[in-house]
């Protein structure tokens, strides 16, 4: 029976609002799980570089003083956006004789100053090439070459091009290794540098680290015999390498010196610079 005063409108006004109130929940319980997950980071390939997440990761050590070399050490450099316009003479001047040059990341980032960096140190006289900072669990290897070879990462017999690189180190995003087993992580990494060597008749460098590549690859060693190395480690010695490499073409030793960006040296006097541009 309706409580005094209680209309007819009044009991349907109660149970309209209470069906919708059901509503509700039952929405709520039944949306997929996705909707309350945490979003990805935002994207901001312009503070990706070469060795940005080296130092979170691995530190730095006192690099003042490096240990002796066996072979002559060529000094070269390597910038993104980060450094905008360089000042390539100067740079030249002070003893750089090569740079790598960011040109993309991931499949929809291009560096805004690539054509000053890529161009402006060739025309001072340093053998220069492009990188690529990889991100492996957005796109395939395939699909990110291409992007690389289609945006400033090719390579020409001129003498003065060493052959594109890949940058694969910790992930900016997330995960450490991108989500990717070992296994699925050496595959992408093999996809990327096949469609590399043909697209432009040459493997390309491999960027890491030793941890990184541990963690991620499991050591993996099928790349020393086709892949130069560059390596990074902020500190006097180079360090253990990854499996498969007997020997470094490029350590990063540093993140900060004499030339803009990070601090590089050629494992090998300058015509070793030039006869890995030349193929």
């Amino acid at each position: 029976m309706p409580a005094p005063g209680t209309t007819p409108s009044h009991l349907l006004r109660r149970a309209a609002t209470a069906a919708a109130a059901t509503a509700l929940l039952l929405g709520a319980a039944a949306a997929p799980a996705t909707a309350r997950t945490t979003p990805r980071p935002a994207f901001h390939p312009e503070r990706d570089f070469a060795g940005s997440t080296v130092v979170a990761h691995e530190g730095r050590s006192p690099y003042g003083h490096l240990a002796p070399l066996a072979v002559a050490q060529t000094p070269g450099m390597d910038v993104s956006s980060w450094q905008g316009n360089v000042t390539w003479s100067t740079a030249w001047a002070n003893g750089a004789k090569f740079a790598y040059i960011k040109a993309t990341e991931g499949t929809s980032y291009t560096n805004p100053y690539f054509a000053q960096q890529y161009n402006g140190s060739y025309n001072v006289g340093m053998i220069r090439g492009a990188y690529h900072f990889a991100l492996p669990d957005r796109s395939s290897g395939t699909v990110q070459a291409n992007w690389l070879v289609d945006h400033g990462g090719g390579w020409s017999a001129d003498g003065k091009t060493m052959p594109p690189a890949l940058d694969i180190e910790y992930n900016p995003y997330g995960a450490t290794c991108y989500g990717l087993g070992q296994s699925a992580m050496v595959s992408w990494i093999r996809s990327f540098s096949d469609t590399v060597h043909t697209r432009t008749g040459r493997y390309p460098v491999i960027y890491t680290t030793t941890n990184w590549w541990t963690q991620c690859t499991g050591n993996n060693s099928s790349f020393g015999a086709t892949n130069p190395l560059w390596i990074a480690r902020y500190a006097a010695t180079v360090g253990t390498l990854p499996a498969g490499w007997s020997y470094q073409t490029i350590w990063q030793y540093a993140d900060s010196g004499t030339f803009p960006g990070d601090q590089n040296w050629f494992n090998g006097a300058y015509d070793r610079v030039q006869a890995l541009a030349n193929g």
